[in-house]
């Protein structure tokens, strides 16, 4: 009996071992049938296509079979316009599936999905990903082994589902425009489908993807037959217009016409322009201003979709960043001592802008992205003589990034990657190239990566030229359930990026690791589990003084219910020095920044629920007497229907004796402030889907956030604070926001998109204030400091062989 025992269960292992070690194939069939998008599957050619099936489940069971009742089947066939896929996802209570309408490429919904995984290359390295929702919802993305899902892509396919009595249905229509592949005549793609179960919170695949190993895409199946085909010319017009009416307290309502064009043209299979001409970012998101009391800028996300969509190739060696083009001005006018600004724009216009990227048949990415900015003026009166003038604050700007990515063995790559502003006239030019590694073995079991990158700004006016460099070396294991990693980074004192880059530090060293631990499958308690450790510590390449030294433990699980909840434990065990909080030129002081630790529950609910919470408490105690840090945020969420869903959240923080820079005093001392910071964040999203391509979205945030002064201190030579008592000036901080977004949007079809945006806001700046939250509350939404704005803009998509056809 045991050595039959025995005989079954290495028969188990060894089947096991040959069904998910090896790559699945899947091949398809060509079409000259004309296929409607109907979900109906009724064209004869589906009968003949080969089928791929018996799917895997990815997560929570990783490894465990498909159940028979919750089978999925797809096929796929092709002609020379793009390739089809029909997915019959088979579900015993269809009643059951989950199909909550949200917007296009909005991830996160309660809802099942399915989707297809394309590698036109089959090196294991990028996939575009397509998923149709069981509401109809698209979504699409680009995923790489180093960045995952970047959902700024929008790509133009069909999709059409049906809920069935079986299950539900997909079918899908991916041009080729919306895919990158070699010339080759035959070609074999990576491939893989991905079916979600959203009940159940389970994911499967069809080709293994296997837990013990980080690297999705190097777990592909494989797509063969398609040979021969013809690609049409892939050139496309999105010609846009818009409408402003801008309005506010003391000013005449004002209109705003804008109109222009986008233009994306197929180079070949592989390669892609994308250009703006006469740009319009009008309804772009709005941006979560805070009050910055630190010695660096405030970062911002990127909402521009030019500059989000399909730059992943730009974003090599985390030189570019992107507000840098159309941002704040770099200049700053000459005044005489009767001179006043009465006009400086915080932002440059875009003039146009244009990408190039793609791949070759050897692997070798090449991408070019190129903007221009227009010339930016300061108004200047004499408030003496009354004469008026006007300074350049921008000049004339040309920006660049240029890359070249080599790939090999399927999952290595090698980069070179240069940054390029030049501003005409007597302003700031600048120049960055970067060597970038990134090498794994054979199984993705192990990681080199590492940089070398060279910074390189010139002279003007009467400042001298500046050179420096960084680099780094990173080492990590990225399989089975004990993982770890360690490496350390180099910057040199000179190192600037931030033309075109961001970069807060320099002339400094660091080090670095992290050890983890995961289940690869659900235990008793959790479905989920992992456990991170990662120290951290930064020094100071001048005097060799700590700057920064820290432990994290942070713990992650979901439970059988799939609720999560998560704890860390942060800790900085040695005092650190701060050479920039003083504010002093080439960061020639310091301040002791004292140890602490601190800690932090969250917890998630179910978002499978109609009602479900997050709830995120924390703490950190300074080694100081009184100073604390301690806040929460709680987060409500409530979906009435599949259509319609509101989120409330609010964040609370509080910093006593937090201590900061405020000045600089007459007598050349630097001032610091041990101060009370108190800040609340008010949000409300509300969501209200007609059908899944309309859709009526609520965005509001009110952030308020003051800081008030109890001691002057003075910061002495070896980084200690001492009393000051001769100070005097006001330097109380007390900032609040407002901003609300109502929208109405509809993809009316394919790539073509109507949008009407009523928006208004307020920013409020104080030195003199009341601390009362109902004051400071009708103060933001007073109409004595709320701007307004209206706009509809419609964008509609043209695709060159659709008006070549039309036109024969």
């Amino acid at each position: 009996m045991k050595i039959k025992k025995s005989i079954l269960i290495v028969a188990f292992v060894l089947f096991s071992v040959f069904t998910y070690g090896q790559k699945k194939t899947l091949t398809t069939v060509f079409t000259k049938d004309k296929i409607t998008i109907d979900g109906k599957f009724d064209e004869p050619i589906w009968k003949d296509a080969p089928v791929a099936k018996d799917f895997i489940m990815q997560y929570p069971d990783n490894g465990k079979p498909e159940e028979p009742n919750l089978k999925t089947e797809v096929k796929i066939i092709y002609d020379n316009d793009a390739i089809y896929i029909g997915a019959t996802l088979y579900d015993n209570e269809p009643k059951k599936i989950m199909k909550e309408i949200s917007q296009r490429d909005e991830s996160g919904a309660a809802t099942d999905f399915f989707g297809v995984l394309i590698n036109g290359f089959n090196d294991s390295q990028q996939e575009y990903r397509f998923f149709v929702t069981a509401a109809g919802v698209q979504l699409d993305n680009v995923y790489t082994n180093s960045r995952g899902e970047d959902f700024s892509l929008n790509l133009i396919w069909d999709s059409k589902q049906r809920i069935t009595d079986y299950g539900w249905v997909v079918e899908m229509k991916i041009p080729y425009a919306a895919l990158r592949f070699s010339k080759e005549k035959v070609q074999t793609w990576g491939l893989n489908f991905y079916r979600d179960i959203h009940r159940f919170r389970r994911g499967y695949s069809w080709n293994f993807i296997d837990a013990k190993i980080e690297s999705e895409a190097t777990q592909e199946g494989v797509l063969t037959g398609i040979e021969n085909i013809k690609t049409p010319t892939r050139l496309f017009l999105i010609p846009y217009t818009s409408q402003y009416f801008n309005a506010s307290e003391g000013l005449k309502t004002k209109g705003d016409f804008k109109g222009g064009l986008d233009i994306k043209y197929g180079i070949s299979d592989a390669f892609t322009l994308d250009a703006i001409l006469i740009p319009d970012f009008g309804q772009t998101a709005f941006d979560r201003v805070e009050l910055n009391l630190g010695p660096f800028e405030q970062q911002f996300n990127e909402n521009r979709p030019f500059f989000t969509e399909g730059t992943e190739l730009f974003n090599k060696g985390g030189l570019f960043y992107s507000r840098r083009i159309g941002g704040y001005p770099t200049g700053y006018p000459n005044l005489s001592n009767d001179e006043i600004i009465t006009k400086f724009p915080t932002k440059v216009s875009l003039i146009n802008a244009l990408k190039v990227s793609g791949r070759t048949k050897g692997g070798l990415g090449i991408g070019v992205l190129n903007a221009v900015t227009k010339v930016t003026y300061a108004d200047i009166i004499n408030s003496v003589t009354g004469e008026e003038r006007q300074e350049v604050i921008e000049p004339l700007a040309n920006y660049n990034v240029f890359v070249l990515d080599q790939r090999f063995h399927k999952n290595n790559s090698v980069s070179f990657v240069n940054t390029n502003v030049i501003r005409n006239g007597e302003f700031q030019d600048a120049n960055v190239s970067a060597m970038v590694f990134d090498l794994n073995t054979k199984k993705n079991t192990y990681n080199l990566n590492g940089s070398y990158k060279y910074s390189y700004v010139n002279s003007y006016q009467d400042l001298d030229n500046k050179k420096g460099f960084k680099t780094d070396l990173g080492f990590a294991d990225n399989s089975g359930k004990w993982r770890y990693g360690f490496g350390g980074e180099y910057y040199s004192k000179d190192y600037e990026i931030n033309d075109l880059g961001i970069n807060y530090q320099t002339h400094y060293h660091d080090f670095f690791g992290n050890v983890s631990y995961r289940i690869l499958n659900p235990t008793k308690t959790f479905n989920s589990f992992s456990v991170y450790f990662n120290p951290y510590s930064e020094f100071d390449n001048r005097t060799g003084r700590l700057q920064a030294g820290q432990l994290n433990l942070n713990i992650n699980s979901t439970t059988k219910k799939n609720d999560y909840i998560g704890y860390g434990i942060n800790a900085r065990p040695l005092d650190t020095y701060d050479f920039y909080e003083p504010r002093t030129d080439f960061e020639q002081k310091f301040v002791r920044i004292p140890k602490n630790i601190g800690s932090y529950i969250y917890i998630s609910t179910n978002y499978n629920r109609k009602f479900a919470l997050d709830f995120n408490p924390s703490f950190s105690f300074i080694n100081e007497k009184g100073r604390v840090n301690y806040g929460f945020s709680f987060n409500p969420i409530y979906r009435f229907s599949d259509k319609f869903s509101m989120n409330y959240g609010f964040r609370f923080n509080r910093q006593n004796k937090n201590t900061g820079f405020i000045a600089n005093d007459s007598n050349g001392d630097i001032v610091f402030a041990r101060r009370d910071r108190i800040t609340y964040t008010n949000t409300l999203n509300g969501k209200y889907s007609l059908n899944n391509k309309m859709n009526i979205n609520l965005t509001i945030r009110n952030y308020w956030s003051y800081a008030i002064n109890h001691d002057i201190l003075t910061l002495q030579d070896n980084g200690e604070l001492s009393p000051n008592s001769t100070y005097t000036a006001n330097k109380n901080s007390n900032l609040n926001t407002w901003n609300m977004d109502l929208s109405y949007s509809w993809w009316f079809a394919p790539g073509s998109l109507i949008s009407v945006l009523y928006r208004n806001n307020s920013s409020v700046f104080q030195r003199e204030f009341d601390r009362d939250i109902g004051v400071n509350f009708r103060n933001a939404v007073n109409h004595e400091n709320l701007a307004h704005s209206f706009s509809i803009s419609i964008r509609y998509f043209i695709d060159y062989n659709s008006l070549k056809k039309h036109s024969k």
